[in-house]
């Protein structure tokens, strides 16, 4: 870890008039401030550590007496601890004078991807008198920002998963075509073994969801609970995956079709609710970008769910527009959502998100329409995962 990244650091607490950042980990809990101390999978954590860099200044290591070296190859002085007595003693030397500082916490738990600090830490540390606040604004310069290596294998991801939906297309419109029986089960196997052959993997299993099942976002079929893929009906195909490789990212899609020559009048209607919702969203984005002006999650999300509300589905899109996208599918940056939480992060050059509209009627069937966006370091606004403009009929 080299001391320009902590003088970025230090320029950001500057500008949002915080005194200093005081990164906390137990156990490897607080995988934000490993991932920005760069503290090496090997490294042996078993006792507290906090990392404090001011405004202003040299950075300062608290950690154990029997940890010394856990934070060894990062910049600044060194001091340590026993009890928790002297713990709290060098908390108090560093913290001195400050008024405002800011830790992996997130007020009323609004955004839990960076509430990683528990409370009774915020206790202890805001016994010194200080005000803490949340790093969350400024945390994903560090942590979400993508470089070339990691934009190419997201794009490889998108290129794959985009050819292992029309596999999937192709597989159950064979079937059916002779006759032959197929499930969600089966289709969602055939993704799986696509991901595995071309040395890709995913965090949990794709989904193949239809008529009913379709309705409900997080439906997965297992070997035990599937049902059969027959004419006429509707079909939901979610997939996302990331080479097996370290350091790679995600990428994240859904689809949806019908065992038919074309859709009935009800699922085109919903598939263009859903579309235009996706499409304008998605140039709110562009627009904000080619303005140069700032554009915060929760703004994405109101524009997408306001256009399905006036169309009179809104209490049917029970789900965020879109989120981080990183080495986690679901990553710790900023989130398309006022609706589950408030993201009033603003959306950062480098780095790629969802956007993923659906609406759910209950009993009947779901469209979700899912693409992944990245804004370049210079703010251009790139679609990747490929556009469904209609619904995918296979017959």
């Amino acid at each position: 870890m080299d001391l320009q990244k902590i003088k970025e650091a230090q320029k950001h607490l500057k500008q949002w008039q915080i005194d200093g950042w005081l990164l906390y980990d137990f156990h490897r809990r607080n995988h934000l401030a490993i991932d920005f101390l760069e503290v090496h999978s090997d490294v042996h954590l078993t006792r507290r550590f906090f990392y404090w860099i001011p405004a202003d200044g040299d950075p300062v290591k608290i950690v154990h007496a029997i940890e010394p070296h856990v934070l060894q190859h990062c910049p600044g002085n060194t001091t340590t601890y026993v009890t928790w007595q002297s713990l709290e003693q060098r908390l108090q030397e560093v913290l001195q004078g400050k008024q405002k500082i800011a830790m992996e916490y997130s007020p009323r738990n609004m955004i839990p991807y960076v509430s990683l600090v528990d409370a009774g830490v915020v206790e202890q540390v805001r016994q010194f008198g200080v005000d803490v606040v949340s790093s969350a604004g400024f945390m994903q310069y560090f942590t979400c920002v993508l470089d070339e290596y990691q934009i190419r294998t997201h794009k490889e991801a998108c290129r794959l998963l985009d050819a292992t939906v029309s596999k999937a297309w192709d597989f159950i419109a064979s079937k059916i075509k002779k006759n032959q029986p197929v499930t969600e089960y089966e289709v969602q196997q055939l993704i799986v073994s696509e991901f595995h052959a071309n040395n890709f993997m995913s965090e949990g299993n794709p989904i193949c969801a239809v008529n009913v099942h379709s309705s409900d976002p997080h439906f997965s079929p297992t070997a035990r609970v599937h049902s059969p893929i027959q004419k006429g009906d509707f079909v939901l195909i979610d997939l996302w995956c990331k080479k097996n490789e370290p350091r790679a990212i995600y990428g994240d899609i859904c689809r949806v079709g019908v065992v038919s020559d074309a859709p009935t009048e009800k699922q085109q209607k919903i598939f263009q609710i859903v579309f235009a919702a996706q499409e304008r969203a998605t140039n709110f984005v562009k627009e904000r970008f080619a303005a140069k002006q700032k554009v915060q999650g929760y703004e994405v999300d109101r524009v997408c769910r306001e256009y399905i509300q006036s169309q009179g589905y809104g209490e049917y899109f029970i789900h965020r527009t879109g989120h981080n996208i990183h080495t986690q599918d679901h990553g710790p940056g900023t989130h398309m959502d006022s609706f589950e939480t408030y993201d009033e992060r603003p959306i950062i050059p480098g780095t790629c998100f969802s956007i993923e509209p659906g609406i759910y009627l209950p009993g009947e069937f779901g469209v979700r329409l899912e693409y992944d966006v990245f804004v370049t370091k210079e703010g251009h606004v790139e679609v990747s995962g490929g556009i469904q403009k209609s619904v995918q009929t296979l017959l």
